[in-house]
């Protein structure tokens, strides 16, 4: 039986898990901004002694590799790629919407619904993708400024369901649309990962461990200090 370690930092979600094939052994989480660095380390050493592992037990490491917050990408990947270089253990990417939308299609049950993960970037911006009700990418991922023109041919033909934490802000302006749905309370995990990180570790998809980055999408601008 296969054991990946899967972590997920992409957004204000900090989350870890250990995952079998087909059965999610042991995770912990907390969604709470700014607080990655300070408690990533505690929660796999948690999730380890949960299941009386030690961390050479596992066969993989998995994280989120985004898009999303600079600098939760930046602490998961650093913490993933650690581990993989000491424990001699290959490291997997599951991007990040990927991730949301294989999360999303396990709660559902209509297959005429297409799945819309959105993560907050800045103002009426959002990285997104589109994809079908089982999982399967119809859209690659883009950084969308969201107004009453969005997703209008989708919309005008189909049922959308906008989900992640960019969907709130963008309900006002979407949800005139009959066909928009939204799920505002979906949280990112490292729980929906365990899909993409099977299917790479099955067909030995593996990132380079040295030179791996995540998927910012833009780059990253700081703000101003006050």
């Amino acid at each position: 039986m296969s054991l990946i370690l899967q972590i997920e930092t992409a957004t204000t979600a900090c989350s870890v898990a250990i995952a079998s094939q087909n059965e999610i052994l042991a995770v912990k989480e907390l969604n709470q901004r700014n607080v990655h660095a300070e408690v990533i380390t505690v929660f796999i050493e948690e999730v380890f002694a949960a299941l009386q592992m030690q961390y050479a037990d596992i066969d993989a490491v998995a994280v989120s590799s985004g898009p999303g917050s600079y600098t939760g990408l930046r602490i998961g990947v650093s913490t993933a790629k650690g581990l993989c270089y000491g424990l001699d253990k290959p490291l997997i990417a599951v991007e990040t919407l990927q991730a949301m939308a294989n999360g999303m299609a396990e709660l559902i049950n209509d297959e005429d619904l297409l799945l819309c993960p959105m993560i907050d970037a800045r103002r009426m911006e959002v990285y997104t993708a589109l994809f079908d009700a089982k999982g399967n990418r119809l859209q690659p991922t883009t950084a969308e400024i969201i107004d009453e023109h969005s997703f209008a041919s989708v919309l005008e033909q189909q049922k959308v369901l906008f989900f992640g934490d960019g969907a709130a802000k963008c309900q006002e302006v979407l949800g005139k649309w009959s066909n928009a749905r939204f799920e505002t309370d979906f949280i990112n995990s490292a729980k929906h990962l365990s899909k993409g990180a099977f299917e790479a570790f099955s067909s030995q998809k593996f990132e380079d461990v040295a030179y791996f980055e995540p998927f910012y999408l833009k780059d990253f601008i700081a703000g101003k200090k006050a």
